[in-house]
């Protein structure tokens, strides 16, 4: 039976280290994205992980096929959390003089880090609880139990969850123009699906509300041998309203509770 749970995901500080950078900076992906979300959650269900080069971990052999969403946590009455989906950075620099990690005389390597300053995201994922694997994970979120320390792309970086239920969920057919609440795979410009405005006499403009646009290339699965390199597709998040028309094929689920709208890919 597949149940859609719903849970919030918070850290300190994140590295979502990006492959294709170096010298003299590690740059970090600001949203959260599938392949870790997937280690996150086989590290609560108590799955192993990278263990041999050349190898899927088994997180992800058993997880993969899991659909899931994401978005950045909404602002509280406390805390922003986000800039139109843009979450605060900054750089650490540490030396890594273990003698293990560079050939050089002392074997000392100095490293620069763009580093995450308090994601947090809610995530919505939703599980096939006949699944042995599946169902270790559906008790496991909704107890608060983790079979391993669950990060953030690093082990210095912990994170925990809360809030975490289970939700109501139906397929979304649109019937007039809509807003998705997560992320979603951009397979068409955006702005040309976005709805026209509408003007309501009288009505001010929310400035704490202004309508935004984000955008980010984020690893979507692991290609296979012998590199599993990342696998890249185009996501979006705004709050602009789009047409009834605009129809990406993944599917699209309303949150009967919440009333979002979010795809699950």
């Amino acid at each position: 039976m597949n149940k859609l749970l719903s849970f919030d995901l918070r850290a300190d500080f994140g590295m979502l280290k990006k492959p294709d950078t170096n010298e003299p900076v590690y740059l970090t992906f600001n949203m959260l994205h599938k392949p870790a979300l997937l280690g996150i959650l086989g590290a609560i269900a108590g799955m192993k992980g990278f263990m041999k080069n050349g190898e899927l971990p088994k997180y992800y052999e058993k997880l993969n096929h899991v659909k899931l969403s994401f978005m950045p946590l909404n602002d509280d009455t406390e805390k922003k959390y986000h800039e139109n989906g843009n979450f605060s950075k900054t750089i650490i620099k540490y030396n890594n003089s273990t003698g293990m990690a560079s050939e050089e005389t002392g074997g000392n390597l100095m490293v620069s880090e763009q580093t995450l300053i308090a994601p947090a995201f809610r995530c919505f994922v939703l599980l096939d609880t006949e699944i042995e694997e599946q169902k270790i994970l559906y008790d496991n979120i909704l107890s608060y139990k983790s079979e391993y320390v669950p990060y953030l792309g690093k082990n210095e970086h912990s994170l925990w969850w809360e809030n975490a239920r289970e939700l109501a969920y139906s397929d979304f057919k649109p019937e007039g123009d809509f807003i998705i609440n997560s992320l979603f795979v951009k397979e068409e410009a955006v702005k040309d699906g976005k709805a026209r405005p509408r003007f309501i006499p009288g009505k001010r403009k929310d400035l704490n509300n202004l309508p935004f646009m984000y955008f980010e290339n984020l690893p979507h699965l692991y290609l296979g041998a012998p590199l599993f390199q990342y696998d890249y597709k185009a996501f979006a998040y705004t709050n602009h309203e789009l047409r009834e028309d605009y129809s990406p094929t993944e599917s699209f689920q309303l949150l009967s509770t919440e009333k979002y709208v979010i795809q699950l890919f």
